[in-house]
This record gives structure tokens, sequence and C-alpha cells, in this order.
């Protein structure tokens, strides 16, 4: 199905792709709230639902690129597709991509498991403090590569 964009790329694609807008801001948000405003318990329900709602998103885009749509149609028609560029930055992104997924994951685990409920700083809280960076740092570069990615695939 196509993009909303006016892009050659799909519909799940010009969604996630505008979706990573909000997602960096309300992770970011998110570190503020527990940083600056001590509000452990509004960074847990920030943190719990962007973690849910991402791994929704990123399963149906999953099952779309896989099964659907795939990402090489639209691509195929960017100047930068036949250099190599295109998938030399997807494999970038891809990179960010899968270790943010992890160390996502384990650092969300890790707090469920570890910090006290309600939440509030504890033992634990230097490894998180210092993952939760790590990983929010890694969103970070999912987003900036995929953008590139969309970019370069899709717009160019």
């Amino acid at each position: 199905m196509p993009g909303f964009l006016g892009t050659r790329a799909s519909l799940m694609l010009d969604v996630v792709f505008l979706a990573m807008f909000a997602v960096v801001p309300i992770l970011f948000w998110s570190i503020y709230l527990v940083r600056v405003k001590r509000n452990y318990q509004l960074h847990k329900q920030v943190q719990v639902t962007l973690s849910l709602v991402l791994a929704v998103a990123v399963t149906l885009f999953e099952v779309d690129m896989r099964f659907f749509t795939g990402w090489r149609e639209g691509a195929q028609a960017s100047p930068y597709y036949s250099t190599g560029m295109v998938e030399k930055s997807l494999l970038v992104h891809l990179c960010f991509a899968v270790t943010t997924a992890v160390v996502w994951t384990l650092v969300v685990v890790r707090a469920l498991r570890n910090i006290p409920s309600p939440p509030s700083p504890c033992a634990h809280s230097v490894w998180h403090k210092r993952w939760g960076w790590i990983a929010a740092l890694d969103m970070l570069g999912t987003s900036v590569t995929g953008w590139i990615f969309y970019y370069l695939a899709y717009v160019a």
C-alpha cells in the first residue's frame, strides 16, 4: 500500500518514519522526568508504554516488510540504489536498530525486576542509569540512521 508522504515508501515506512519524530522527544522527556523532576513513577509509565508501543509497531513493520510490501520496490528508483548506498545505509541502520531492541529490552526487564514498586532509587539504579543512557543514545542512532535510509531510498 502506498504511503501518505508523497515518496516511494509504503504506508508502514511512512508511519515508522514519522513515529520516530515523536519517539525520540518522548524518550528524552522521560529521562528529564526522572533526572530533573525526580518523577520515577511517570518515568516508569512512559518507558513501559513506549516499550510496548514500539514492540507492537516494530512487529507490524517487520511483518509488512517481510510478507507484504518489502523495501526494495520503492528504493530501486533511487539514484543511490545502484551505487550500493541504500543497502549500506540500511546495514548501518540495522546495527543500531538491533542493538537498540536488545539493550532497551534488557533495561526495561531488569528495571521491572530490580527497581521497587513504586519506583525509587536503589542498588540497581547505577546500572539502570548507565544502560538506560546507552539505550536512549542507541535509539537516537536508530532514528537518525532510519531517516537517512528513508531519504536515500525513497526521497532522493
